[in-house]
Order: structure tokens, then sequence, then C-alpha cells
């Protein structure tokens, strides 16, 4: 085992090393300079002060060496420098990284969880109008954007019956010790979380379904109905087990997918994590750190594929690692 994850961190450093390179090379061949844009509207006719910031943070320089320069900073945990918001980008990204994990891992755990329950359910009622229900009402979430149901979802439970928080992490200038704060950031963390979960939520409960009836039709779900296993017990023990390996491969390539939502999940709550720091990076075309964020949600996305290939291990004992 211990060889396997060797073998996947190397190649997942490999994968780092291109993403990094290609993304590099595309936001320093997007239109506009970095300097001038930092310099702002005051100092962009400043010729000599527009080199003078070129100089200062190397972007005269060519771009491979730039390129070089930026990947040995990488293994040193140094991002570079936020030209908009005057900060280390590795400072800006590890302060609003816990908000979007908190945010991710929680809408994941839901988006699962459910999508198992209802996905088992419309399998073991199959035909009936319980299945006809839950896929009808996995087809209405798949296909909905995000940004509605988290409009729809301010809209009825802040504005309507005034029941949660609609934007941000926890109630500005509340200052809630302990147990209530904690309280306070459940209660701003569950429109979000909801709404990034349910999208996900609905692909897991149609790929569920199919995948525990295609399990159901193999021989040995057959040979132990015959040997008298009520369904119950069949569906828990044997079609369940098989019918998640599917299930695992499709959460571990969501990662990306997740993140990617939840960017604008945290635009439309104004949740404080990487993902609204991307967006308003994008908007104020801070390179620096927007290539921060892109490598940041690398890490994450390598992350994941190797807790998935993990749990495969876990979910069927059959599976060996290569050696």
């Amino acid at each position: 085992m211990l060889s396997f994850v060797a073998q996947r961190v190397l190649k997942g450093v490999i994968v780092l090393l291109a993403i990094v390179v290609l993304n590099f090379f595309l936001i320093r061949l997007a239109p506009g300079d970095p300097a001038v844009v930092m310099a702002g509207e005051a100092g962009a006719s400043d010729q000599i002060f527009v080199q003078q910031l070129r100089e200062k943070f190397g972007l005269d320089k060519p771009l491979p060496e730039q390129l070089f320069i930026y990947v040995k900073g990488i293994a040193t945990l140094d991002l570079g420098f936020s030209f908009r918001q005057q900060a280390p980008v590795a400072k800006l990204i590890a302060e609003r990284l816990p908000a979007t994990l908190l945010l991710t891992l929680t809408a994941f755990a839901i988006s699962l969880a459910l999508g198992v329950l209802f996905g088992t359910f419309a399998a073991g009622f199959a035909g009936t109008f319980l299945d006809t229900g839950i896929t009808i009402f996995a087809l209405i979430f798949y296909a909905t954007p995000i940004f509605w149901v988290a409009l729809m979802g301010i809209l009825l439970f802040s504005v309507t019956v005034d029941w949660l928080p609609s934007f941000g992490y926890e109630t500005v200038g509340a200052n809630l010790p302990g147990f209530a704060h904690v309280i306070d950031v459940a209660k701003h963390l569950i429109m979000p979380a909801m709404t990034l979960g349910l999208f996900f939520m609905a692909t897991y409960t149609r790929m569920t379904r199919a995948s525990m009836l295609e399990v159901k039709r193999l021989d040995f779900v057959k040979t132990a109905r015959a040997k008298g296993l009520s369904d119950s017990v069949i569906q828990r023990r044997h079609v369940l087990r098989n019918a998640l390996l599917p299930v695992v491969t499709l959460a571990g390539v969501h990662a990306g997918t997740l993140i990617g939502g939840a960017v604008i999940t945290e635009t439309v709550f104004a949740w404080p994590g990487i993902g609204r720091l991307m967006y308003d990076a994008l908007l104020q075309r801070d390179y620096n750190l927007l290539l921060g964020v892109f490598v940041t949600c690398s890490v994450m996305v390598l992350i994941f594929n190797l807790i998935t290939d993990l749990v495969y291990r876990l979910v069927d004992p059959r599976i060996e690692f290569a050696s």
C-alpha cells in the first residue's frame, strides 16, 4: 500500500507541474500588463513607475525564467504576491481555505449520503410511484442551475420565513463564545452546503439506482436469494456494497466540479472561501492570486483522487494495490 501511495504521489507531482506550466503561460499570455493593472489608473500613464513595478516583481524577465522562479517558489510554499490586495498569495489562500473546505466537505457529505439513500430506495421500489418520484426529484435538481437554487433558497428561508442568514460565514460583530459560535457558523453553512450538495445528490441518486439495478441481475444475487437470505440482507450486504464502486469513482471525478461549483455558491452567499477569492481575482485581473488559487485547487483535486483510490480498497477488499 505504501508503494502504491508513493507512486500516486509521484504521478500527482508530475501532473501538478504540468498544470502549473499550462496555467502560468495561459495567464501570462492573457491580454493586459500586470504592472499596468497594479499601477492603477493614476499610475498607468507614468511609464517609469510601471517599469519600476516590472523590475520589482520580476515581470521584465523572460517567461521561462519567470516560470522557473515561480516553480521554485512553490516548493517553499511561496505562491507570489497579490498586486491588488498587497499581501502574499499563500497568506490570502491560507485565510480562506478553511471556509472552502468546510463548505465543500459538508456539501460532499450531504450529496453522497442523500444520493446513496434515495438511490437505494429508488432501486428497492423500482417501477413504483416512489421510484418515479425520486427520479423526478433528482432530475429537477440536476437540471436546475446552482445559482438559481441559491437565490430561491435565500428568497424562501431568509426573506420569506427568516429562518436562516443569507450571507457570510458568521454574524458580523457578534463575537459569540464557544458553542454559540459553532451554532452561528452552522446556520450560515446550511444554505450554501445544501445548495451545492443537492446538485451532486441528484447525480449520485441516479448512479446508485442504475448500479443497484444492474447488480441485482447478477448471478451471485440470485444464488443468495436461493439460499433463503432475506431481501434486506441481500440489499445491504451484497447489492449495495458492489453497487457503490461506480459511485465512489464518480465521487472522485466530482472533486474538481465540486470546487468549481463552490465558486458560484460562495459568490452568491458571500462565503469567504477561495472560490470567492478566485472570482475577485478574476475581476481585478490579479494574475498571481488567480494562479495561486488554481494551484491550490489542483492540489485539492489530486488529494481527492488519491483518497478515492484508497476508499476503493475499503469498499471492495478484492481490489489489490499495484506493487
